[in-house]
This record gives C-alpha cells, structure tokens and sequence, in this order.
C-alpha cells in the first residue's frame, strides 16, 4: 500500500475577479459544496473559505490525483452547480488561471487559520493586495501568453 501525504495551497478566483460571492450565506453555501462535491470525489480538501472573487483550499492530493484534474473537478463542478441553481444574478465563471503552492507538513496549521480568516484578513487587505504578496514571497510574475 503507498502513503502519499503533499498539501497544497490553491487560490482561484472569478472571471474578472467579479464580486460573484458578496455574502456570507452565500459563500458559506457554495464552500459547503465544495467541500461535499471534493470528498464525493476524493479529494482530500482540509479546508477551503474566501471572500467576494476568490477561493483558498487547503487540498492534500491523492497518489493518482495531479494539480490540474483536481482543480478542474473543483472549478468546475461548482460554477456549474452554482449556474443550476441560480445563486448569481449573472452567469457565474471561475478564471481559467489558479495559484498552487506547496505546503510543508509544519505549516499546515498556519495555513488553515489563514484560509479561515479570510473575512477578517480581507477588511484589511485587498484581494490584488493579497496577490501581489504572494508573487513577491514566491518570487513569480506574470507571464503574458501569446
């Protein structure tokens, strides 16, 4: 039998970043269902909160599971669920793009209070803000496609 234990952080956000999740209700419900639609799929997702245009999940992945399938099985699934039952005036779009990190066994707790005080965090700190932070900690830019 393989044990297999790699955490991850990954970040996604709307289409635009439009503001799509301006409840809490409303986010509480969909998180739910992500967190509901990943074990019915065997996704190992610890935790997963946001704010208005965007997701943090906390995911350990499976020993035949890659980056990409899970986040499509995520990303997907609940903008379609999210469409069928009608909990956005507009059409309801994840971007194409997400944010993934590895996350090391002694930072999994820090990383779970982060994802949920995302509230919190964002009074105080923009999403753009938040981004900005992350490019520079992990030394990434962007990269433009032709």
């Amino acid at each position: 039998m393989s044990w297999v234990r790699v955490y991850i952080h990954m970040v996604f956000s709307t289409k635009n970043r439009e503001p799509f999740l301006n409840s809490k209700e409303l986010r509480k419900q969909v998180f739910q269902h992500i967190k509901k639609n990943a074990e019915e799929k065997d996704i190992w997702l610890d935790c997963v909160n946001g704010w208005h245009e965007h997701s943090h999940c906390l995911i350990s992945l499976g020993k035949e599971q890659c980056i990409s399938k899970v986040a499509q099985l995520i990303k997907g699934e609940s903008s379609f669920w999210i469409n069928q039952n009608k909990l956005t005036e507009n059409k309801f779009v994840w971007q194409d793009d997400y944010w993934v990190v590895g996350v090391s066994e002694s930072h999994i707790q820090s990383v779970r209070d982060y994802i949920h005080s995302q509230e919190e965090h964002h009074l105080k700190k923009s999403f753009t803000d938040e981004v900005n932070e992350f490019m520079e900690k992990y030394g990434w830019s962007f990269v433009k496609e032709k």
